[in-house]
């Protein structure tokens, strides 16, 4: 088997809950050797839900492959014993407060002085300065503050998305900021000190409703249906199934109308004639399409909109997904047995990835002390 991307560097993260774990798990999985530094009761995210017999879903979605050391960093000798771990490490993850390691005499500019060649990534909630920058910083809290929530959901309200959305998308960057600092290091020899915070990497992704806005077109809350496209949205089949369909231009529009049976009609009549004069006429055109759909059961709309070659999908709960024929899954091995999740979504063909177990806490405690501080 070819050897991992990331085979051979070694990762060292503070980190707990959901951001930092799931940006060093994706580097695990390339190959990375990551050392989870754990508190003495544990990253709290252990204990999230009791939905495996491992325990937290959480935890072992975002831990597999990693080494658990257990460190009371409030302790002088633990504080030195991260510093030899650290000295051989190519990157550092951590997700404490701000300014929370140069408290612990571990501050960033001291290890990057120390060490050129370290890759240090820093995760908070808004940033090291500002006057938000102490203020605590979960998921949903960022969802409202940034204002995700505010155009989520339907008429009657904003909504959270019902993931970690915000957490796993800092996640994501994180891990493309260190593999561009990799490959910086690669050319130049320095390391680098890589600031990311949840409020700015969901307001980079907020910038298109914030741009409209901006323009006096603030978004409107609208549910599974589209604000300026229509028909786009979900209507019930006769057998209770909820289909979402999506009309993006004239074509797709005539070869709709022709292959549904009961819409010919509406492809000759002129409030339907294009998108602009469909969104006028919303209420006829989802009318119309809600009666067509009513009619057939899900089996049978399906099939025409296959044969018409037009856009949808089948409005889906887990139930669903659980045996959705598309779902691909990795099996990783715990202390109460093998646990099996959706696999990541790259596939790198001829490569193919094995995904280490999933740590106990401080079950590697003492052989990396007594590798890296020589203690038995």
């Amino acid at each position: 088997m070819s050897a991992l991307p990331l085979e051979g560097l070694l990762v060292v993260s503070i980190e707990q809950a959901v951001a930092a774990p799931f940006c060093s798990a994706r580097l695990a999985d390339a190959g990375a050797r990551v050392i989870k530094i754990e508190r003495p009761e544990g990253d709290f995210a252990r204990y999230y839900d009791a939905a495996t017999p491992a325990g937290s879903s959480y935890f072992i979605w975002l831990n597999r492959g990693k080494e658990s050391v257990v460190l009371d960093l409030t302790q002088p000798e633990a504080r030195e014993q991260l510093r030899a771990i650290i000295a051989q490490a190519d990157v550092l993850i951590q997700n404490l407060k701000p300014g929370a390691m140069a408290r612990l005499g571990l501050s960033i500019e001291s290890l990057r002085a120390a060490y050129p060649r370290l890759i240090c990534c820093s995760i908070t909630g808004y940033g090291d300065e500002g006057p938000l920058a102490n203020r605590k910083a979960y998921d949903l809290l960022i969802q409202a503050e940034s204002g995700l929530a505010s155009i989520t959901g339907g008429p009657e309200g904003p909504a959270r998305v019902g993931i970690s959305v915000v957490d796993i998308s800092t996640g994501v960057t994180a891990q493309t900021a260190i593999l561009e600092a990799l490959i910086g290091r690669g050319r130049t020899g320095e390391g680098a000190d890589i600031r990311i915070s949840m409020f700015d990497v969901m307001a980079d992704w907020m910038a298109v409703p914030l741009y409209n806005a901006e323009q006096g077109n603030p978004p409107k809350r609208s549910g599974l249906s589209h604000t300026s496209i229509a028909p786009y949205g979900v209507f019930s089949t006769a057998d209770g199934r909820q289909v979402l369909i999506s009309i993006q231009n004239e074509r797709e529009w005539k070869a709709f109308c022709a292959g549904v049976p009961g819409l010919a009609w509406m492809a000759s009549d002129p409030r339907f004639a294009s998108t602009v004069l469909r969104v006028a006429n919303r209420a006829e055109t989802d009318a119309a399409v809600a009666q067509a759909f009513g009619a057939l059961s899900a089996a049978e709309l399906l099939k025409h909109l296959t044969k018409a070659d037009i856009a949808f999908a089948e409005v889906n709960d887990m139930e669903a997904l659980s045996r959705h024929p598309h779902l691909r899954r990795i099996t990783v091995r715990s202390a109460a047995g093998e646990i099996s999740f959706p696999a990541p979504a790259p596939i790198v063909r001829g490569a193919e990835r094995h995904y280490g177990p999933v740590p106990s806490l401080g079950e590697h405690t003492q052989a990396v002390l007594t590798e890296f501080c020589g203690k038995d």
